[in-house]
């Protein structure tokens, strides 16, 4: 079995929901972050990097949320959340999730996680003004540029849905109006309806 190590409102979310699409036999543990769990030795042990998500199989830990979305569409071929018959479609799915990974997430966590780049207070205030528009800024590539429709990668759903179906679900929250972005708000809408991601919030995800 694999086990998920996850927290609410994090980017773990999107390997969640990738797991239960896949069909996987998987269990959560959840990470109080609240209690800095994520720093205790136990979970650094675990995870050297103090974050979520942790996906423990039997060959090792994975890390980084690409990473993790991609082992688990490659081992559930079955569930075809990845186009791995086309080199040019897998590279396009890679660009789009390296893309949240690299820009997107960061431009969010400058709101948030500040003293990851700077000591100065004021610093973080000044990241944290500028994050409505570097998300935006993510946004708006992703609506002109990245998305196909309905999925990320057109007519078939893969990895890259939840993916973004999380980062989205941030987006009020960076001070992000969805309404600028019409594709996304309706991915948004329509991932919230599949029954996989259903279950996933419902358990806490």
């Amino acid at each position: 079995m694999l086990t998920l190590y996850s927290a609410p409102a994090t980017c773990a979310l999107a390997s969640h929901i990738a797991l239960e699409q896949a069909g996987a036999d998987y269990q959560v543990h959840l990470v109080d972050f609240k209690s800095t769990q994520q720093r205790s030795p136990e979970y650094l042990k675990l995870n050297p990097k103090g974050r979520v998500p942790a996906l423990v199989t039997e060959h090792g830990v994975l890390t980084e949320t690409p990473a993790i979305l991609l082992y688990i569409a490659q081992r559930f071929p079955q569930a075809n959340l990845a186009p791995f018959d086309d080199p040019w479609a897998l590279a396009q799915l890679n660009a789009f999730c390296s893309y949240l990974c690299s820009t997107v997430h960061v431009a969010h966590a400058h709101g948030r996680r500040g003293a990851r780049w700077a000591d100065d207070p004021a610093a973080w205030e000044a990241m944290k003004a500028k994050v409505p528009q570097t998300v935006g800024d993510g946004f708006h590539m992703i609506e002109t540029e990245y998305f196909k429709g309905p999925w990320v990668m057109g007519e078939h759903y893969s990895i890259a849905d939840p993916y973004l179906y999380t980062l989205a679900t941030w987006m009020e929250g960076d001070g992000v109006d969805p309404a600028r972005f019409p594709k996304v708000a309706e991915h948004r809408r329509r991932m919230t309806a599949l029954p996989a991601v259903a279950k996933v919030l419902a358990a806490g995800g």
